[in-house]
């Protein structure tokens, strides 16, 4: 039994590092969420939606946001048409929990882990409003290719980022690297 303890250590080591992130970041996430009244939006999802407007209205004056007064969203209008809400799982915090655990399981030295989780999450954060921005305009454009651009393409791009950066960092930066 202790040689296959020894055998699979760094293995075992890996999942628990990786679970007691993921776990302690997604509590602390849930603790920051239960800090908001009932149908309020939190303020990383508002600052999503305002970062996408914003981005929008680089290229089209014809964009603004509105929040709803019943529920936690915002919609997104485009040429006065309601295109897309933006609620809580579209701020991408899920996803960087997701990326940050990973790095911590496979860590490296504390500062080349601290500075990869930063510019990794900022990364994301900026991808995920351009991902809004852009799918906002396709919709717009293909209406009929909703499912296909939200429900597969968008999700490839980003989750394919990520396991992008999970490779450069295993490679690079990571205790295993060498």
């Amino acid at each position: 039994m202790k040689k296959y303890l020894a055998l699979y250590k760094p293995f075992l080591l890996f999942l628990g590092a990786f679970f007691f992130a993921y776990i302690v970041l997604t509590f602390v996430y849930q603790f920051f969420l239960d800090s908001y009244e009932s149908g309020k939006v939190d303020a990383i999802t508002r600052l999503v939606a305002k970062n996408t407007e914003t981005v929008l209205s680089g290229f089209d004056k014809c964009v603004f946001i509105e929040e709803s007064e019943k529920e936690p969203f915002f919609t997104l209008f485009f040429h006065q048409k309601g295109m897309i809400r933006i609620v809580e799982g579209c701020n991408a915090i899920s996803l960087i929990i997701l990326f940050i655990s990973f790095v911590v399981a496979f860590s490296g030295n504390l500062k080349n882990t601290l500075l990869f989780v930063f510019v990794g999450s900022l990364l994301i954060y900026i991808l995920n409003i351009i991902r809004i921005a852009v799918l906002v305009i396709l919709i717009y454009r293909f209406p009929s290719q909703l499912h296909l651009l939200h429900g597969v393409l968008f999700p490839l791009v980003i989750y394919g980022v990520v396991f992008i950066l999970w490779i450069v960092w295993v490679n690079k930066f990571s205790k295993y690297a060498e």
